[in-house]
């Protein structure tokens, strides 16, 4: 009997252990997993190199978006979503499931590990409301979960599989050893959602831009950034700032730099009015080495066009009020 089983694949180390748990019974394994602006698949991809899993990668940001406006069972601490988005990751599985004729999904999820996200009741929710009940397997913690499909029909072995629970990472070291599994990722989120700033940001621009584009949300990835009324400036905060705000800048935006004196890349998405304009080149001498107490000339880029401001900087008080 040819089994197959597509497995939620983070490259932590627990979904490391659920796919050789599983993997270990003669099952076939794939790994799927997930990005979108606030999260990226590069850890999962370089540990599914590193144990030979086939993986599937999959962009689904915009189903990641319409969720996150409004989830069924709230936020975390930020702005993480976590039940909704786990949820949502499975819905996407099942599908794959469906399509590769496999016969089951699996994580590598821990009874108890994460105290709002992981419990019995939220593991149940989460596996109910992804439309497949009965067929989402937990390797790590299976023995202390009902009994799922796969399992009744003889398809996985239940008794192979584990009892772990909580917080600890003893009892998954041990079992890495066991594995010969020496080279893992540290257990972290490395998702943007959990970060305090990050999250300030992106609730600034969904209170005035409901359905954003991907570059707006890229740009709250760097710098520091300001509200203008209406309009944001961002602005470089080091070399490697200015060169990504030069990136991210499209026909429409407004780019300043200082003309005489070394300083940040400053942007203004969709350009701005004369006030929006004024402002962040006075930002833009704020955080330059010009003088404080003269008229700079600072150089506005737009679509090609180069005009030269005359300003001075913004004091250290009134940047405060319109930092974000």
């Amino acid at each position: 009997m040819n089994v197959k089983g597509i497995g939620l694949f983070s490259g932590g180390l627990d979904s490391i252990l659920a796919f050789k748990l599983i993997e270990q019974q003669g099952i076939e394994v794939l790994g799927i997993t997930f990005e979108t602006p606030f999260f990226s698949a590069s850890k999962a991809r370089a540990a599914a190199r590193r144990i030979g899993l086939s993986l599937f990668v999959v962009d689904f940001t915009s189903e990641h978006l319409r969720m996150l406006r409004s989830p069924r069972y709230g936020y975390g601490r930020n702005l993480n979503p976590c039940i909704d988005c786990h949820t949502l990751m499975l819905q996407v599985a099942g599908r794959r499931m469906e399509e590769e004729g496999a016969d089951f999904l699996f994580t590598g999820e821990v009874l108890g590990q994460r105290p709002m996200s992981q419990g019995r009741q939220s593991l149940y929710v989460v596996a109910k409301n992804a439309g497949y009940p009965d067929r989402i397997l937990r390797p790590l913690s299976a023995k202390l979960l009902p009994e799922t499909a796969p399992e009744r029909e003889g398809k996985v072995d239940r008794s192979r599989l584990l009892d772990i629970q909580g917080r600890g990472r003893k009892q998954q070291m041990e079992l890495a050893a066991r594995y010969g599994i020496d080279s893992y990722p540290p257990p972290a989120g490395g998702c943007l959602l959990t970060d305090p700033m990050f999250t300030r940001r992106l609730r600034d621009l969904f209170d005035r831009r409901p359905d954003p584009e991907i570059r707006e949300i890229e740009h709250l990835k760097v710098g520091r950034h300001f509200r203008l009324n209406e309009y944001r400036a961002v602005v470089g905060r080091n070399a490697m700032d200015n060169a990504t705000i030069e990136h991210l800048a499209v026909s429409g935006d407004a780019l300043f730099r200082m003309a005489q004196y070394p300083g940040p890349t400053v942007l203004v998405p969709g350009g701005g009015d004369e006030a929006a304009r004024l402002t962040a080149a006075g930002l833009c001498a704020r955080y330059s080495d010009a003088p404080r107490d003269r008229d700079v000339l600072v150089h506005w880029i737009q679509d090609g066009k180069i005009t030269s401001l005359t300003v001075r900087a913004l004091r250290p008080e009134e940047t405060e009020k319109m930092l974000v």
